[in-house]
C-alpha cells in the first residue's frame, strides 16, 4: 500500500471509537439522569456504551483496511485457512483457566492492587453481569480486529521483507494498543504493550485472530465479572492514572506468556498431525 494508507488505518477507527464513547455518554447520561455523564466509574449503560463504541470500531478497521488494500475481508480474520470455530473454543477453554488462575494468584498475594472493594450483590450488580457477558466478547473481539486483524498488517505493509515487517506490524500495533487505554503509569501502559505483543505473536503463530479473540474474551469476561462482585454492589472504577500500577502486574504477564506457549503447542501438534 502506499505509506500514509496505515496511518489511516492506525489511526481512523481509533478516533471513531473515542467520538462514539463520548456519544454514547451523553445518552446514557441523558438515560440516567447524570450531572457527570464522564465519570470513570461503570454503571451497566456506561459499560455498554464502551463495549458498543469498541465493536463497531473493530469491525470498521477491517472494512477500511479490506478496501485500502483491496484484499478480502476474510484473510484480515484468516489466512491462508479459513476461520475455525473449533480453535476458538478451544482457546477459550484453555484462555478461560490460565486467566482464572492469574486471578486467583494476583487475589492471594496483592487483593489491593486490583482496586477490589467488597464483596456483594445487587440489582447493579446483576444487570453488569448480564451486560458483561453479552456485551464485552464483542469488545473484545472488536479490540482484536483492529489492532491484530487490521493495524499490525497495515503498518508490517511499510517493510517488504517478511521478517523486519512482522516486527514492524508487533511493535506498532502493540504501542498502538498501549496508547488507545490511555495509561500514563508506567506499569500499565507496559503491560497493555506487553499484552499487545503477546496477542500479535498468538495471531501470527495461529494465522488467524481465534487464539488472540479466545484469550481477549476470557480475560476481560472474567476480569469484568471479578471487578464487579467485587465493587460491593456498585459499579466499579478502572483507574489507569500515573502510580495505578505495580509489579503485581508480572503475574498476569506471565499468563499472556503461558497463553502464547498454548497457542504455539497446539499449532505445532496440528502441524505435525496435518
Amino acid at each position: 500500500m502506499s505509506w500514509w494508507k496505515p496511518l489511516v488505518v492506525i489511526v481512523t477507527p481509533a478516533l471513531v471509537m473515542v467520538v462514539l464513547q463520548i456519544v454514547f455518554y451523553q445518552v446514557v447520561g441523558v438515560i440516567e439522569g447524570s450531572d457527570d455523564p464522564m465519570s470513570a466509574t461503570f454503571t451497566p449503560l456506561k459499560l455498554l456504551a464502551i463495549n458498543l463504541s469498541v465493536g463497531l470500531a473493530g469491525v470498521l478497521a477491517v472494512a477500511l483496511l479490506a478496501w485500502l488494500a483491496k484484499v478480502p475481508w476474510r484473510s484480515l480474520i484468516s489466512s491462508p485457512r479459513a476461520f475455525d470455530g473449533r480453535r476458538l473454543a478451544q482457546y477459550l477453554l484453555g484462555a478461560a483457566v490460565l486467566v482464572g488462575a492469574g486471578i486467583g494468584v494476583v487475589a492471594l498475594v496483592a487483593p489491593e492492587s486490583p482496586g477490589w472493594v467488597a464483596f456483594g450483590v445487587s440489582g447493579t450488580t446483576i444487570l453488569m453481569l448480564v451486560i458483561t457477558l453479552l456485551s464485552t466478547p464483542l469488545q473484545s473481539v472488536g479490540e482484536e480486529l483492529m489492532y491484530r486483524s487490521a493495524v499490525l498488517p497495515a503498518a508490517a505493509s511499510w517493510v517488504r521483507a517478511v521478517r523486519p515487517a512482522l516486527a514492524v506490524g508487533l511493535v506498532v500495533s502493540s504501542l498502538a494498543f498501549a496508547v488507545v487505554h490511555g495509561s500514563s503509569d508506567p506499569w500499565l501502559f507496559g503491560y497493555y504493550t506487553f499484552i499487545g505483543l503477546a496477542t500479535g505473536l498468538m495471531a501470527i503463530i495461529s494465522r488467524g485472530i481465534e487464539a488472540p479473540a479466545a484469550f481477549h474474551i476470557a480475560n476481560n469476561v472474567l476480569f469484568s465479572t471479578v471487578n464487579t462482585l467485587m465493587s460491593d454492589g456498585k459499579g466499579y472504577t478502572i483507574d489507569r492514572s500515573s502510580d495505578t500500577g505495580d509489579a503485581s502486574l508480572l503475574i498476569l504477564a506471565a499468563v499472556n506468556i503461558a497463553v502464547v506457549a498454548l497457542v504455539w503447542m497446539r499449532e505445532r501438534r496440528a502441524g505435525v498431525r496435518g
